[in-house]
This record gives C-alpha cells, structure tokens and sequence, in this order.
C-alpha cells in the first residue's frame, strides 16, 4: 500500500502546497481522496495516471476539495478513457453531478457511476473493506476508512497431517471451504492460524474534534487527520468547524492508532514545527504531510 499526498493546504493554495487531494495505491487499484483546485497538475508531478484512477471519495463540497474535479474528468475524457469509474461523495453529490455535466461544453463519454453516501459500509469484498463516517463540519462531510482483510496463514503442514493432498484443496480451505478427504470432512479452521489484523487507513476529511471519529479511526495504522490551526487559534478553529493540531493528536491517541500523519494546513502559517511539536507533546508518532510525500505501509 502506498499514500501520496498531492495537496495539503487548506481553503487556499500556497507556492509549496496544493489544495487537498491523496491517492492511494492498494490491491491493484488507484483509489483518489478529494480533488482540490490542480490535482490534475499534481497528479503530472507526482507521475500517477489519471486513466488508472478506479475511484474517488468526495469527504464535502467545499471548493478546496473538488474544484478539480471538472478538469480531470474531462481531461481523462480528451484521453479517451473507456474504463468506468465511480465517484462516491455525501448528501448534494446530485447536485455536484449536475453542475459538472453543465459547465462550459462538457463532453464525458466514458461510464461515471456517483453514488451518495452517509455513514456506511460502501464496499466489502475480498480483499479490503471502505467504510464513510459523517463528521462535524459546516456542510454534510465524510470521513473514510480502508482496511485491508488478511486471510489467516494456511498451515500446510497441519492439512497434510489430516491427510489433504497438496493441490486445489489447499486452496479452498485457505479461501474458508470445507473439503472431504478419504469420506471424512476437513474445516477451514483446523488448518487456519488465529485471525490476522490487516493495514487500516483513515482520512478526516474537514471536522471538529467528535466521537463519531475517534471510534471510526479505531485501531488504525495511519490516521491522516486535518490540523488546520495551531493552539492559538484554536477559537478560530472551533468557529470555522476544523481541527487544531493537538485536536488531531488526542484523537490519534483516543483511537490507539498507531501513527498520525497531520494535513489542511492555513495558510497563515509559514513555517509549521509548532503544529507538529503541539500534536507529538500528545501523541509521539505524528508527520507533518507535505505536497508529493509518499508513504508505504
């Protein structure tokens, strides 16, 4: 799994940060979080493919977090993308749809599929689990999170003492099917090990500090969270429904999550060690995001 962030500043760009916009690499997919003003430009940069991105998570409609979104559909469009992709946002993405199709001389020929959400499960498969939380913010905003599913390790050696015979009946005991060998029936869980925890990352979006996202952010391994403020104004960051950085830090520390990786930051800041030694006085294992930072897990 691999996080690149394309913009990290907030309501406004600076010369060294974009507007919001993080792709995720994972389980053969490029999955983008937010599309603030010139991702696609950060995307060139950053040598992602806009034509390999299989889906975008909306957190809310402030423009900071899709203004570049018009541009990139319709310059994967000018590239004549043929593959679907889905869009998933929170209550009002009709209405983003809508405005998208009619501004300027749209022309989008490839599948979109936009698909409103709440606080829900929006995909379980094989592979990996994406949840969406509803968050505190002005407008109707989503958290997200994504878990990886590890399969619990297949222990070989104790099929082949049960009599299995090496071959496709590995298989299915791996994948939780019960297989009959010599008339007698073998289950998945007498050759599983215990249960494996796999990677789990969660995103803010744009909230104050709440419940709903120190239960969300359980147990991640990365918790990427909006700091927009530091301490001193944290009036303004209650007034304007965001987050300071020790905000941030005690979720990370309420959630037990492993590290924390702070984003959205004002611009009316220039230099940011304050914010980072205010989240690590709470929660030690804290980064400050920076344009084009990239992370594996």
């Amino acid at each position: 799994m691999e996080i690149i962030f394309l913009g990290t500043s907030s309501a406004v760009h600076s010369y060294t940060r974009n507007h919001p916009a993080i792709i995720l690499k994972a389980f053969g997919e490029i999955m983008l979080f937010d599309c603030g003003e010139g991702t696609q430009k950060q995307l060139i940069y950053a040598k992602v493919s806009p034509m390999k991105i299989s889906k975008i998570f909306i957190s809310h409609y402030h423009g900071d977090h899709i203004l570049g979104l018009p541009g990139l559909l319709q310059s994967m469009n000018f590239r004549g993308r043929e593959t679907k992709l889905t869009i998933y946002g929170p209550k009002g993405l009709d209405a983003l749809k809508n405005a998208i199709f009619n501004l300027g001389y749209c022309k989008i020929d490839f599948p979109i599929e936009f698909i409103e959400i709440g606080t829900e499960t929006i995909e379980n498969c094989e592979e990996y689990i994406i949840k969406s939380q509803n968050v505190n913010h002005q407008v109707p905003c989503l958290a997200y999170s994504i878990e990886e599913l590890k399969k619990p390790r297949f222990l070989r050696e104790k099929a082949i003492e049960l009599g299995v015979p090496v071959g496709p009946a590995f298989k299915q005991l791996h994948n939780g099917e019960e297989v009959k060998v010599n008339g007698k029936i073998i289950k998945p869980e007498q050759v599983l090990g215990p249960a494996r925890k796999g990677n789990k990352i969660t995103y803010s979006g744009d909230t104050t500090p709440c419940e709903e996202m120190i239960e969300f952010a359980k147990d991640s391994t990365i918790l990427i969270h909006e700091s927009t403020y530091k301490n001193e104004d944290a009036d303004k960051a209650k007034d304007n429904f965001h987050s300071t950085s020790s905000d941030a830090a005690r979720i990370a520390k309420q959630s037990n999550s492993e590290e924390l990786i702070l984003t959205h930051f004002s611009t009316r800041y220039t230099a940011f060690d304050d914010l980072l030694e205010e989240a690590e006085e709470i929660f030690e294992n804290t980064k400050l995001a920076k344009d084009f930072m990239k992370i594996e897990i």
